[in-house]
């Protein structure tokens, strides 16, 4: 029996437990928070919805990590969210103390688990769940890449008046202002993005996609994205439970000298399977790529640094 665990009842978390449940790849979902009822009453309205929507999984809420034991999956999505002004690093500390006790819970009651870090810093707080857990590094990855690639493809198809379907867009590095766009792997039914706009509008629509979340959070006032970023967590979990597709997306995994960066968790594609991360997928990168992937490694790196110190 396959059982996938999100943690976090929030509006990220249920939304994430909601489409991973209507995916039918698992036979349970349970959703875990700290506030009594929350989580039970969710996991209850999104069960009313299966003979609607045509789905079999069953979503159990709990404030009871024994609930959680033997999950294959479990998405970490607990910790605060962003408020006007601020950046995601400066959740580091308040979200480093939650992080690090859920991951403590997760690894005594489901030590086999692929552990999937939603919560912000992401980078950092991958490395934290690294950390904590103990597990080994294919099986502790971040969710940021598939988000801010979804981001980045959205708004070149809102640009160009297409299908944001037809259009092929990748974004690797940090999760925030590191970000590395790459406009050479890019495509639109086919034809690639530098033949379509200006160099001017690329950097236009790679700034938006930078900015996207503080856009949102601008736009909310209280609260942040919640719809793309649950959707995003999902396709990692369907990715790591359909029948070991090994689906290439970028994700936050640790780096083994991968385009020269190693002992690191940075944003890069990765096959994702049973198990985790199968392997890092190395796409062909021009010197500034390269360049740019190196600096934001290295700032991520002096953050897990800084964290290390503050947890020692």
């Amino acid at each position: 029996m396959s059982k996938v665990t999100v943690v976090g009842a929030g509006n990220v978390g249920s939304n994430a437990a909601r489409r991973v449940a209507e995916s039918n790849l698992a036979d349970e979902v349970v959703m875990i928070d700290i506030v009594e009822g929350l989580p039970q009453g969710l996991a209850l309205d999104i069960n009313h919805s299966a003979p609607v929507v045509g789905f079999e999984t069953r979503v159990r809420g709990t404030n009871d990590y024994a609930d959680t034991a033997g999950s294959e999956v479990v998405v970490i999505t607990a910790g605060r969210p962003r408020t006007p002004g601020m950046s995601r690093m400066d959740l580091l500390d308040v979200n480093s103390e939650i992080v690090g006790g859920v991951t403590q819970q997760i690894a005594e009651h489901s030590p086999d688990a692929v552990l999937i870090v939603v919560s912000n810093p992401l980078d950092e707080m991958t490395y934290l769940a690294s950390v904590v857990s103990g597990f080994p590094k294919e099986r502790v990855i971040g969710m940021a890449g598939v988000l801010d690639s979804a981001r980045l493809r959205f708004f070149i198809a809102e640009k160009l008046n297409v299908d944001p379907t037809s259009v092929e867009a990748m974004t690797l590095g940090s999760h925030g202002e590191q970000m590395v766009a790459l406009p050479r792997h890019a495509t639109v039914g086919g034809k690639p993005l530098p033949e379509l706009v200006s160099e001017e509008d690329l950097q236009q629509l790679f700034e938006r996609t930078r900015g996207a979340g503080g856009e949102i959070v601008g736009h909310l006032k209280k609260g942040s994205a919640f719809y793309a970023p649950a959707a995003s967590s999902a396709a990692m979990v369907t990715a790591i439970l359909a029948d070991d597709a090994g689906e290439v997306l970028p994700m936050s995994a640790w780096t083994t000298g991968q385009y020269g960066i190693s002992d690191v968790y940075l944003g890069v594609p990765g096959r994702l399977g049973k198990g985790g991360v199968q392997e890092i997928v190395e796409l062909e990168l021009n010197a500034d790529e390269i360049a740019q992937l190196t600096e934001a490694a290295e700032a991520i790196r002096a953050k897990c640094q800084e964290l290390d110190a503050r947890r020692s």
